[in-house]
């Protein structure tokens, strides 16, 4: 490590980069993590770009870094499933999930982890800070997304449903997972924070700056529209059906919620 500052340790957070054909920034992110925390853990979800061999080798070096190995592309969600599964199996109580292409910031893992140790039965979410490098068409798009989440939770603070830089308990993302077929893929971090909020998960909402890099800086982006977006579509409809059917407990909720202030 060249920072001054060793990275903090722990032996219930650690960080885990779900990574799939990410590109060059794969290198920074990692190293940038490593820099600020340990343990780092990176699920290679069926990657053909190389990145595994050079992971398999920077963490012969480094006793703080792990890599799990997916034979098979199954989408971020899955990845993320393998990795706290096998988590959960050593001890750990928390992840916190970030990007492997660059995009979120590494320096801000720290604060987030001491906003999960505050808060344990919490998942702490990013709320993104966008430059004016992020393309308009996927700003405006999450807030409809966003709209559709608080409707769904019935305004149960999820300050922003898709930013992926969050920090989730262990324990109830297992259950809500393995309890259903989807969140396998793009719609795994709104379906997840939607459905943690149903299981009585609160929020804890943090700024977060989101960087877009261009294909020239070493950007890559998986993104399809069309396909990602009917993605969303049918998670929200689905997700739109299981809010009805909770609709009384959730209206329980926060009444109950109200009368603890009056």
């Amino acid at each position: 490590m060249t920072n001054a500052a060793a990275p903090v340790h722990s032996p219930t957070h650690l960080v885990l980069i779900p990574s799939y054909n990410p590109g060059a920034k794969l290198h920074d992110t990692v190293r940038q993590a490593r820099a600020h925390w340990s343990p780092v853990w990176v699920v290679v979800d069926g990657s053909t770009d190389g990145s595994a061999e050079w992971l398999r080798a920077q963490a012969v070096r480094d006793p703080g870094l792990r890599v799990l190995e997916l034979a098979r592309n199954g989408g971020k969600g899955a990845a993320v499933l393998h990795g706290i599964e096998q988590a959960a199996r050593e001890g750990f109580t928390h992840v916190l999930t970030m990007d492997s292409d660059g995009q979120h910031p590494a320096g801000l893992v720290p604060r987030f982890m001491a906003a999960s140790q505050a808060a344990p039965r919490a998942m702490v979410l990013g709320v993104p800070q966008f430059g004016a490098e992020a393309p308009r068409i996927r700003v405006l798009g999450r807030k409809v997304s966003n709209g559709w989440a608080s409707l769904e939770t019935l305004g149960a603070g999820i300050g922003d449903s898709l930013y992926g830089f969050r920090v989730y308990p262990i324990a109830p993302l297992m259950r809500v997972m393995r309890g259903q077929r989807f969140m396998r893929r793009f719609d795994f971090d709104p379906e997840a924070a939607v459905r943690l909020a149903w299981a009585g998960v609160p929020a804890v909402n943090l700024p977060a700056p989101v960087r877009y890099f261009s294909a020239e800086e070493g950007g890559v982006s998986h993104f399809k529209y069309l396909r990602d977006n009917a993605l969303l579509t049918w998670m929200h409809t689905r997700l739109f059906l299981g809010f009805l059917l909770r609709l009384p407990l959730l209206l329980w909720r926060r009444i109950a919620a109200r009368r603890q202030y009056e």
